[in-house]
């Protein structure tokens, strides 16, 4: 499960609007009311689930209320018991509308000991991942009926919707250090084993290289430099290298130039001949042979390129994907950067 969002200080919960599907929503509310009173009743219960829910988890409105009091005293890192949790509500101007003192004392007697809190956890958050596919499901369903919607705009907003919701279900857990040191010994053993020492994919810059190691697995590299200074000359000098030379399929994704000025900035770099000669095609004798010669090193390399303007970051992670996919994409290029599209996403500003 990916790192959860954290629920700020004395804000009340969303009560969301209730949607008859014509059958009952998938819940868990026993031990939403099991879970909430281990919490009260155990010192380190909470820990134990915190990055597992959040207020929204719970289906019962007043249950939310209920955690998202509890994760307040939490962040002020205060006792959580039956006395706490109540004067919390009672601050947050909530008691009355949770159901009173009465209610959470009634939650602490509904379980002896939290031994199975983090499985009730995980249940509750399995319950909540369905219900938030169904709203999503039926709110894609009743666009897809309005004719007056764009169809490429649904379908980038229902993988954008759907991503989030996935990414609810995804834990990067802590791991105890001995298999990592294993991985990174073995990882030294090849890097050892080849004469250059490079762990990574070269880039045919020997010096940078050496520094790099070449570039390594789920590294993002930013090239950044002033206007007109060479960056995407570099990147090009990068995936000829990378393709032609060491051929390691290579994805390059332009959203300035298009497919041909791009490949005939390729070609100029293989052929060694001068960009203008490409265009104008006013190349001598002696050229023509040298750009036959050299131009089927380009042609028979894994290099795919794509010009797609406006490039959003959803369409990119599935063409990406694909490429990966289906030719083994070693190194993604995206020329460049600022050019991106981010519509479709409701991630605050990390797209940014």
């Amino acid at each position: 499960m990916a790192e959860q969002r954290k629920f700020p200080r004395n804000t009340k919960p969303k009560l969301q609007p209730a949607v008859d599907y014509g059958r009952i929503q998938p819940q868990a509310r026993e031990l939403e009311e099991v879970v909430l009173g281990a919490i009260m009743i155990e010192k380190d219960a909470y820990s134990l689930i915190s990055e597992i829910l959040r207020p929204e988890s719970f289906y019962e409105y007043i249950h939310q209320l209920i955690y998202a009091a509890i994760t307040d005293l939490a962040v002020r890192q205060e006792p959580i018991d039956i006395i706490t949790v109540t004067e919390q509500l009672r601050k947050r101007g909530e008691l009355d509308e949770v159901g009173g003192p009465f209610y959470i004392t009634q939650l602490s007697g509904k379980v002896a000991s939290s031994a199975h809190i983090e499985y009730h956890a995980r249940i509750i958050a399995q319950k909540y991942l369905a219900r938030e596919l169904i709203t999503f499901t039926s709110h894609i369903q009743s666009q897809a009926f309005d004719e007056t919607i764009d169809v490429d705009d649904l379908m980038q907003e229902a993988e954008g919707e759907l991503f989030e919701i996935s990414q609810q279900n995804m834990k990067k857990d802590y791991t105890q250090i001995n298999p990592v040191i294993s991985e990174a010994y073995l990882l030294m053993q090849k890097a050892a084993a080849r004469m250059d020492g490079l762990s990574g994919l070269e880039s045919g810059f020997t010096a940078l290289d050496k520094i790099t190691a070449g570039w390594q697995n789920s590294d993002l590299i930013i090239i950044a430099a002033r206007p007109a200074m060479g960056k995407t000359a570099l990147v090009l000098s990068m995936a000829r290298n990378i393709a032609v030379r060491f051929k390691h399929p290579v994805a390059i994704f332009s959203l300035e130039m298009s497919n041909v000025q791009l490949v005939n900035r390729l070609i100029s770099d293989v052929c060694e001949i001068p960009s203008e000669k490409i265009k104008s095609g006013q190349l001598a004798a002696y050229e023509w042979q040298q750009l036959d010669y050299k131009l089927k090193e380009l042609i028979d390399s894994p290099l795919y390129v794509d010009d797609t303007p406006s490039l959003s970051v959803f369409e990119l992670r599935t063409k990406a994907r694909r490429l990966v996919r289906e030719h083994k994409v070693k190194i993604i290029i995206i020329d460049y950067l600022q050019l991106m599209n981010a519509s479709g996403m409701s991630y605050g500003n990390r797209q940014e």
